[in-house]
């Protein structure tokens, strides 16, 4: 990394990072590695599910589940990307990984940077990829953690399949008895370590792996070790004062000269602390990703989430093709507490962004596309494949009962009256310094574009390209409003077209 690199990663961590709060509790987020079997130049912290970004997503489980909860997200690899989707956060710091030795390693990192004045009571650490993971686990983490009294937690998972696809690492537990036929007594259950999938695999069929636990011995067999499906999720929680006396103990001695958060446990119990470990009711919440595929299967559970949360209030057409944006799922949730029947209905393929107000009795054709600031009104209908959208500053606004018809491309400034109807193949579009303005009744139909141009009540518009326009409503001696159809225009460049013979 060049020098120039460095200092725009000091000045970022330096401009985006925010004093801790008064809160006894901290929670460390890393999200330094890139994700060798990913196979993309994006950090893997920055990999979306559902729309948001899988360090963001543990990030706000983390605040929503322990509120006021201070947090470290330590970054390394693509820091600059990690740093600015987070951006600036109350009470949040970065650490900089600047050379990726581990998991432990990375914690080191993040405690080097609070202040020696501060004192916490707990500290949680969460892997960056956990994109699964929401409040109701970290709450439930939590209060498990304080109401248990052990020094040290694991989140662990259930594998439910083939032991020889379980890839994880096992969570040894102390068993009832003693490799020479004595009660474990009150040690029965606790958690002894943590064993690597491979080394399982590494030892000899016939022999007999034996571990120590306050002064007693464990055996276990091969197929016992594989067989154990609890698994660590990497989500721990420590009393801050343990992990602050014992963190720097840990020691890159292994074959990967790497620094392993997990060594901790064996730490822990060689000081007499005690470990315990505890599982969340949703085993999905602790799915981690190295690869696409199985990004693909989170992204899949995701979409399954949100269809059950709103397969009885709105009609989905195909539940495993859809986008509905989380804030427009909560803001569709609390509208069907007031009792009224939404009637909105999604064919396949319907992206709605996060910015976007749906309305009652709102129907959105095949492959429709809504993103920006963009509210509709009651009663209307948009059909296949319309594209509707705005940059941040602006608003697009539909009226009640507008219909657009299908391919229609509208975006930007713009607004749109009540009973209007925009037919296929027209395009609309509206800046901030040329807003586009269509009145109550408008009929819009051929092949018309229309930009920075304001339509009165009533009018009728058809094969028209009408730039930076105001159309009146003008009547004719039956009182009908006169149509404007066939504007075209006057060409540039039309010196330069030439006829093929």
């Amino acid at each position: 990394m060049s020098q120039n690199q460095n200092n725009d990663i000091e000045h970022l961590l330096n401009n985006l990072s925010d004093n801790f709060n008064h809160s006894k509790e901290i929670a460390i987020i890393l999200a330094a590695g890139h994700g060798k079997r990913i196979k993309s130049q994006r950090s893997k912290m920055l990999h979306k599910i559902w729309e948001i970004p899988t360090v963001e997503r543990v990030y706000s489980a983390c605040k929503d589940g322990i509120p006021d909860c201070n947090t470290i997200v330590v970054v390394g690899i693509k820091a600059s990307d990690v740093m600015s989707v987070i951006g600036k956060r109350n009470s949040n710091k970065f650490a900089f990984q600047k050379e990726q030795m581990g998991t432990g390693h990375a914690v080191q990192t993040a405690m080097s940077v609070i202040p020696k004045n501060q004192d916490f009571d707990t500290v949680y650490v969460l892997p960056g990829d956990m994109g699964l993971l929401d409040a109701d686990t970290m709450k439930m983490f939590k209060e498990d953690f304080l109401n248990s009294h052990y020094d040290m937690m694991v989140l662990t998972g259930v594998y439910s399949g083939d032991p020889l696809k379980n890839y994880y690492g096992r969570i040894v537990r102390v068993k009832e008895k003693t490799i020479d036929g004595k009660s474990s007594g009150e040690d029965f259950g606790k958690v002894i370590e943590i064993i690597e999938y491979k080394d399982i695999l590494a030892l000899k069929d016939d022999s007999l792996y034996t571990v120590e636990y306050r002064n007693k011995k464990y055996g276990f067999t091969k197929s016992e070790l594989l067989e154990i499906n609890e698994y660590n999720s990497g989500v721990y929680a420590f009393k801050f004062d343990k992990l602050n006396q014992l963190i720097n103990k840990l020691s890159s001695n292994n074959a990967q000269n790497e620094i392993y958060i997990t060594d901790l446990i064996y730490i822990f119990n060689q000081h007499g602390y005690s470990v315990g470990a505890v599982s969340p009711e949703n085993d999905y919440v602790v799915m981690g990703f190295n690869d696409k595929a199985v990004l693909k299967e989170m992204e899949a559970i995701a979409r399954r989430k949100i269809f059950d949360r709103l397969k009885n209030i709105i009609e989905i057409s195909d539940p495993d093709d859809f986008f509905i944006h989380e804030d427009v799922v909560k803001r569709i949730e609390e509208m069907d507490k007031k009792g009224i029947p939404l009637d909105i209905s999604l064919d396949k393929g319907v992206y709605i962004g996060k910015n976007v107000k749906l309305n009652y009795n709102n129907h959105f054709g095949r492959a429709v596309f809504i993103d920006g600031n963009v509210v509709l009104g009651e009663n209307v209908r948009l059909q296949n494949m319309v594209h509707l959208s705005c940059f941040p500053n602006q608003q697009l606004i539909i009226g009640n009962n507008v219909e657009i018809l299908w391919s229609d491309i509208i975006k930007g400034n713009i607004q749109i009256g009540d009973n209007s109807r925009i037919e296929s193949s027209v395009n609309i579009t509206g800046s901030d310094e040329y807003p586009t303005r269509i009145g109550k009744n408008v009929l819009i139909k051929g092949t018309s574009y229309l930009f920075g141009t304001v339509v009165e009540d009533g009018v009728f518009i058809e094969h028209s390209v009408l730039i930076r326009k105001k159309i009146r409503a003008v009547k004719d001696e039956n009182g009908n409003i006169r149509p404007v159809r066939f504007y075209v225009p006057i060409p540039e460049g039309a010196d330069l077209v030439r006829d093929i013979r």
